[in-house]
């Protein structure tokens, strides 16, 4: 039976002692009071729920999946619904939302850790209160005073829950083509119409009302992107005292058969003349959709984080366990009739591949939530907009690098499990499939190497990338002098180098052909991920160096293990750069010559 154990000791390093997430929270004045004790006392509670409750319906929630019993009615497999109770009796899914409607008023950046346990523990069952997440976001920055006081206090507390309406058969990452209708009625709300598909959590048992906020053009739209409009479309029309009061007018016509996230139901939606609000202006949908879908981007890299940290533990586990075959150099337990497999050089591969790009990765969505807490709470206008910057230019990467990441280190725990993990009983196959949908939704990772690259990178001429090459130089002053520091930062300043110049030649390139840019995307984004998390194992070199160069005490063999996973990183990991550029420089000719019908 597969196991979890919240990585504390790891998420505090990378808190207290890479980010220094006290200090920097000091520094803005709605976290001002908040300290280490406060963080850590928070996470361990928060990792005694996912672990105690969320995880044992895991493969519970795998097995039974979500059951669509007609009329619309879609059950969730067995606790789910009593392990939701829980949630939002505890408060958890207030952590960071806005005390003016009832939430706890949390950094981002604790937000982020918990719910990596929370992904950890049970993705299909978290996508609910995720979701949710997200449909407040929106609502908090582009909502009326009157939908913000209707809405936001029961997203908050979790009495209700929120979903985005945005994928039609004939329409997913090209929403201009939507077809769904919204017709005003005449007393300020309209009568939306049409069909959405992959809707996840679109009908459940688990809340008392469900608030989708959906997609519609309105009669006289524009066509293409500019004429979208954003609609609150409640399962439940509240009543004068805000409770659920009559059924709208839309129905789940089916839930879909999936390779993995079971325990999630995703809908097909039926609109029929159902009753909406409008959020924001006409036709400018996509300004408060965009605030949801990023939102769920970094959540969906925090879902590879989570998956993979589990996949990770059991591989380890198994593998100091299983006895099987010799060590190379000889007989390392001589007591019994084989040694345990993390003897063997490739077992020691796969555990480390896992172990570099989880710790990574972690430290990288921790940044990346740090980096949203100045955003929107510095009291200085330079660093919210620097900070914003950041974030908009990293997005795609946490969502394509890490759920990329996330998908191979749990195929590679499934291979460390060989035979064993390839059985339902293990809960490995189950982290692949469940994985393997991170890679597609909220914009395939295609979608997020072309934003990256044609967006975010050439569409201002490098200056957010400029920006971020800053924002390492400045992080890693502190380590410069020490000369043994150099194996590690002598490899992130020649990638800077070279991505400096890939990016200026791919630039000239696509300025004569726009394919030249779409050949390049997905290779130029891994890159850039090894950017980052050269970035991270760096920054973690250095601390460990620092901390066993003085009283380590109990945590030497943790701050070791750092520095050998950094060596591992460049020596195994980071080398797929140089592939990757050969890759990018390739250019688009051997894509794009071949005829279609010569396919």
């Amino acid at each position: 039976m597969p196991t979890y154990t919240p990585p504390l000791r790891d998420m505090q390093f990378v808190l207290h002692e890479l980010l220094d997430v006290s200090t920097g929270l000091k520094k803005l004045p709605p976290h001002a009071d908040i300290d280490r004790d406060t963080i850590d006392s928070i996470l361990e509670e928060g990792g005694k729920f996912c672990a105690e409750v969320l995880f044992p319906l895991n493969q519970v929630g795998d097995r039974e999946g979500c059951t669509y019993q007609g009329d619309g009615v879609v059950t969730t497999p067995t606790g789910f619904k009593e392990a939701y109770e829980q949630f939002v009796e505890a408060g958890w899914g207030a952590l960071g939302m806005d005390p003016d409607f009832g939430g706890q008023g949390l950094p981002h950046v604790i937000h982020s850790a918990f719910m990596e346990m929370m992904n950890s523990a049970n993705q299909a069952w978290t996508m609910y209160p995720g979701l949710s997440h997200g449909a407040y976001n929106a609502l908090h920055a582009f909502g009326t005073p009157e939908q913000k006081a209707l809405y936001l206090p029961k997203l908050v507390s979790g009495e209700w829950t929120g979903t985005m309406c945005l994928t039609e058969s004939h329409a997913g990452t090209d929403l201009g083509i939507l077809k769904t209708k919204a017709e005003p009625v005449g007393d300020g709300t309209y009568a939306i119409t049409g069909t959405k598909i992959f809707i996840s959590a679109g009908e459940h048992d688990m809340s008392k009302n469900i608030i989708h906020l959906v997609l519609a053009r309105l009669p006289d739209a524009p066509p293409g992107t500019k004429g979208i409009s954003l609609f609150i479309v409640p399962k439940f029309l509240p009543d004068a005292d805000g409770n659920p009061g009559q059924r709208n007018t839309f129905k789940c016509g089916s839930i879909e058969h999936k390779m993995g996230i079971h325990g999630n139901a995703t809908c097909v939606m039926n609109f029929d003349g159902a009753i909406g609000t409008l959020v924001g202006a006409p036709n400018k949908g996509l300004n408060a959709m965009f605030v949801m879908m990023n939102s769920a981007r970094l959540g969906v890299g925090m879902q590879s984080v989570g998956l993979a940290e589990t996949a990770y533990q059991n591989s380890l586990a198994y593998a100091k366990d299983r006895t099987q075959g010799r060590a190379l150099t000889g007989p390392k337990a001589k007591d019994k009739t084989a040694d345990p497999i993390i003897v063997h050089p490739d077992v020691r591969r796969m555990l480390l591949t896992q172990k570099a790009y989880v710790e990574a990765a972690r430290a990288f969505t921790y940044w990346a939530g740090l980096a949203i807490d100045r955003e929107h709470k510095h009291p200085d206008e330079k660093v919210r907009k620097d900070n914003a910057d950041l974030v908009a230019l990293l997005t795609p990467v946490v969502k394509g690098f890490i759920t990329d990441n996330g998908y191979e280190c749990t195929t590679l725990a499934m291979q460390v499990l060989g035979g064993h993990g390839y059985i339902a009983e293990w809960g490995l196959e189950q982290h692949v499939r469940d994985a393997r949908i991170n890679m597609i939704y909220e914009g395939t990772n295609t979608i997020q190497a072309l934003d990256l690259l044609g967006r975010k990178v050439l569409g201002d001429m490098g200056a957010k990338l400029m920006k971020f090459g800053k924002a390492m130089h400045e992080a890693l002053k502190p380590f410069e002098e020490e000369p043994r520091m150099q194996e590690f930062l002598a490899p992130l300043n020649a990638l800077q180098s070279e991505v400096q110049k890939l990016t200026m030649e791919i630039g000239q390139k696509a300025m004569k052909n726009p394919d030249e840019a779409g050949a390049a995307a997905v290779p130029y984004l891994r890159i850039i991920g090894h950017l980052v998390f050269s970035f991270a194992w760096c920054m973690a070199a250095g601390v460990a160096m620092k901390r066993l160069a003085g009283s380590a005490g109990a945590d030497e063999t943790f701050y070791k293990s750092k520095l050998t996973t950094a060596r591992f990183y460049f020596a195994k990991l980071y080398p797929e750069t140089a592939a990757l550029m050969q890759q990018a420089r390739a250019g688009s000719a051997t894509l794009m010559e071949l005829e279609e019908a010569a396919f």
